[in-house]
């Protein structure tokens, strides 16, 4: 009982409202008992008494102490109230009920009962009073005890079964309310739970938002993270499966002329070498491929040494371009560089010279005889800034979406053509770059070609490992 978070909220809310109805209902008890109207009625009946008394005042400065008690005593008699009479000295000078009543404790100073709340007297009986100074300079003191009012006689009163059917009514209520409010912040988290519990899940499910506004966001953080989560299940299994038929193809190849050179279906010099041809390119075409698949698993983990130095990129795509022309010639496409006045950056001369060689090295691919390719490096902002233009085939929109995704070939696959490659070209340029802080684009309209523009700040961030924020 009371181990779910619907029930403790429940719970935590009854308690609050029940302690708040206690605590109201105590001051409101002891309000009652000093009852601060019955006070104010025996206040004022006093005060009303002095008015009375004043305004017949007898010269009691003529009379002896005997006379002005016997004075006191009938008014005492006719209003029932005690009077007191005090000389300038605090001596007291008559008691309407001296020994009938247990005498006042008066302060030192007479002049003191103007500011106190009420006497008691020698007997512990609280009196409530009233003070005046009479024109001979004495004090008159009008006395009254504090009346008492029993619990009992509070709790049998009219307006307490009014008051108590009131709090019952708002108790119920309120813990209707709660457990309202309850259900409303529970319910949301019960149903994330559960969903917590299913994970991995086959399929994408979506939690109904609701509840409050952190309760809501929290759940919509969930169904992003199961979004992604799922995407990166289907990533992952996509991924084997293009490692599996990258692999398969070589593999089989090399398989099979390795037989014909076993079982001497290769008999001749001529078949033996092509065999050992084939067996080498495969080969070496499957080492470039998990050479590739390092690469990415490295910068998937942040784990790649990255250099952090200096760099001339102007210099970097110099030579890029010299490496490329005399490929560039025998394709007969024209290559140009156009620079600026760029700064040095910050990054991996290595790294980036593989970006630039991945996307010149495409272009001239994909580039007809008689085409140009265009390099631009120029300042923006903080950064530098380098289009790859062709004039080539281009990108379908339908391709251009999944560009930079691994083992996406934008044709059909030919082991025999040359520009089949692993796929994972453009996935590794796009890593590199964000490793540098920088940001790769591609716009590409088919049949007048694709133009690839890599943004690189000129300082290098601070590497982070993804396995550690992800």
């Amino acid at each position: 009982m009371f181990t779910s978070l619907r029930s403790r909220l429940w719970l935590s809310y009854a308690l609050v409202i029940l302690g708040a109805l206690f605590i109201t209902g105590i001051i409101l008890v002891l309000y009652l008992v000093r009852s601060p109207f019955a006070y104010r009625q025996v206040t004022a009946r006093l005060r009303a008494v002095e008015s009375l008394i004043l305004a017949k005042q007898p010269d009691w400065s003529a009379m002896t102490q005997t006379s002005l008690r016997e004075v006191l005593q009938s008014y005492d008699a006719t209003y029932d109230v005690r009077f007191l009479v005090f000389d300038s000295k605090r001596q007291l000078l008559a008691d309407s009920r001296l020994g009938s009543a247990a005498a006042l404790l008066t302060p030192r100073r007479i002049q003191l009962l103007l500011k106190l709340a009420g006497l008691r007297d020698t007997s512990g009986q609280p009196w409530l009073y009233a003070v005046t100074r009479l024109a001979n300079g004495n004090f008159l003191v009008l006395a009254s005890p504090r009346p008492k009012i029993a619990l009992l006689a509070i709790l049998r009163d009219e307006f307490i079964t009014p008051f108590a059917v009131a709090t019952l009514i708002a108790l119920l209520l309120s813990l209707l309310a709660a457990f309202g409010l309850a259900r409303w912040i529970g319910n949301p988290l019960q149903r994330l739970i559960g969903a917590t519990q299913r994970i991995p899940m086959a399929e994408k499910i979506s939690i109904d938002m609701g509840g409050p506004h952190e309760v809501i966001e929290l759940t919509q953080a969930f169904n992003e993270m199961n979004t992604r989560l799922l995407d990166h299940q289907k990533s992952q299994r996509e991924f084997v499966a293009n490692v599996s038929h990258e692999l398969k193809t070589p593999l089989t190849s090399i398989q099979g002329f390795a037989q014909a050179l076993l079982d001497g279906t290769a008999d001749t010099p001529a078949a033996q070498k092509q065999s050992a041809q084939v067996i080498y390119d495969e080969s070496a075409r499957m080492n470039r491929l998990v050479l590739d698949l390092l690469d990415l698993a490295r910068l998937d983990a942040g784990t790649l040494d990255l250099q952090h130095a200096n760099l001339d990129l102007a210099a970097l795509l110099i030579n890029i371009v010299e490496k490329f022309s005399p490929q560039a010639r025998l394709s007969n496409v024209d290559i140009r560089l156009e620079l600026e006045n760029l700064p040095p950056i910050m990054g991996d001369s290595d790294r980036l010279a593989q970006v630039f060689t991945n996307l010149v090295d495409n272009a001239i691919k994909f580039t007809p005889s008689g085409g140009r390719i265009a390099l631009a490096a120029s300042r923006a902002g903080s950064g530098v800034q380098v289009q790859v233009a062709d004039t080539g085939a281009g990108i379908s929109p339908e391709n251009l979406a999944h560009i930079f995704d691994r083992f996406f070939q934008s044709g059909p696959f030919d082991p025999n053509s040359q520009k089949h490659g692993s796929g994972l070209g453009l996935a590794i340029v796009k890593e590199i770059v964000g490793a540098h802080g920088g940001k790769i684009s591609v716009r590409s309209e088919p049949g007048i070609g694709s133009t690839f523009t890599v943004y690189l700040p000129i300082s290098f961030p601070v590497p982070v490992s993804k396995s550690s924020i992800q």
